[in-house]
């Protein structure tokens, strides 16, 4: 909300219908090509024929077994993870800009991805060499994860008075603890040896090179069951962008709705980072566009954050793949160098345009 006013409210001239279907369409077609392109191309049709075989329908192979092999294996978890992945760091994003009612917070600031790096790091420079790499990855993983809840609950904690959560003090804490993190991952870093400050560096900046189907299953459930409950409270979140006070008048239990917001983000950020790293700008980034193509209303911006999400992180990790092959860059890099312009422009506009 800016000078009392909903921010985002003048920024749709057309009906939702066309933008969903456009939308939909592009991810579609960014999932499909993401499956498509990579070290082994494999023709599209062959894509859509293995998808088809495997759904029971009566299909001439005219693919390969390594490509097969590579699809299968490889290229759809992958591409399945990183629609997942995107979504739910999509889905934070728009969730905690209607909490603080602030189109510019996201989802660090309640310190989750700072917490999940933290302890991450931890589990790194501590881990054992005898460890296979499975363990090694899965001992990885988990710290995250614990990382980055214990970081939220810490800061819910401190915001909680008299049992009521204060936004204002919860946004300050998790700067703050942010920042306490931030020191404890650059003491580590000083302790690491050449290969685990490598380790950490590149965890930092995000990759999806690591999808495993398992990874898939938990991402699924980590971002879609909290992915339902949040789209309840599409209508609690409207009425909190005219004040907490406001909404209280009109019967929503904001305390309920701002404790739940952040649990779900923290459970969704949580997944999101410990399988595949800090990945920058997309909770920041996607949330802004959606509001711009049907405004501020949270039953409209929370499904299309999803939709944008999971189609913007697909496209970077085909980029990430592609660009510089056979190397392949973080995809956390991508999102930066792409949502960190686009960003600085869209701040220039409001400027001139608020």
């Amino acid at each position: 909300m800016t000078d009392g006013v909903p921010w985002g409210e003048t920024s749709h001239r057309f009906g939702a219908a066309p933008w969903w279907a456009l939308g939909s369409a592009t991810v579609g077609v960014l999932l499909l090509g993401s499956a498509s392109l990579g070290a082994v191309p494999i023709d599209v049709m062959d894509v859509l024929g293995m998808l088809a075989s495997a759904a029971g329908l009566p299909v001439e192979a005219s693919w390969t077994p390594l490509e097969e092999t590579v699809l299968w294996r490889l290229r759809l978890p992958r591409v399945a993870l990183s629609a997942l992945v995107g979504a739910g760091l999509s889905l934070a994003g728009a969730l905690t800009q209607g909490l603080f009612r602030n189109p510019l917070a996201e989802p660090g600031l309640l310190g989750v991805s700072a917490g999940a790096g933290l302890f991450a790091a931890l589990a790194i420079v501590a881990g054992s060499s005898a460890l296979s790499a499975w363990l090694a990855t899965s001992t990885v993983a988990m710290s995250a994860f614990v990382g980055g809840l214990l970081t939220t609950v810490l800061v819910a904690a401190i915001a909680t008075v008299d049992g009521r959560p204060s936004v204002t003090t919860m946004l300050l804490a998790g700067i703050a603890v942010s920042a306490l993190a931030g020191a404890g991952l650059g003491l580590l870093l000083t302790l690491a040896d050449d290969a685990q400050l490598r380790s950490i560096t590149f965890w930092m900046m995000g990759s999806i090179g690591g999808a495993t189907w398992p990874a898939v299953g938990v991402a699924a459930v980590g971002v879609g069951l909290p992915a339902l409950v949040s789209l309840r409270w599409a209508p609690a979140l409207d009425a909190m962008l005219l004040g907490v006070t406001e909404a209280q008048h009109l019967g929503v239990d904001t305390a309920r709705v701002q404790a739940g917001t952040v649990a779900v983000v923290a459970m969704m950020v949580g997944v999101c980072t410990s399988l595949c790293g800090v990945i920058a700008f997309l909770g920041l980034v996607v949330p802004h566009v959606a509001r711009r193509i049907v405004g501020p209303g949270h039953r409209r911006l929370l499904p299309l954050s999803v939709l944008l999400g999971a189609g913007l992180l697909a496209a970077a990790d085909l980029m990430s793949r592609t660009v510089a092959a056979p190397a392949e860059l973080p995809v956390g890099l991508l999102t930066t160098c792409l949502g960190g312009p686009f960003f600085l422009v869209q701040l220039l506009r409001h400027r001139r345009h608020p």
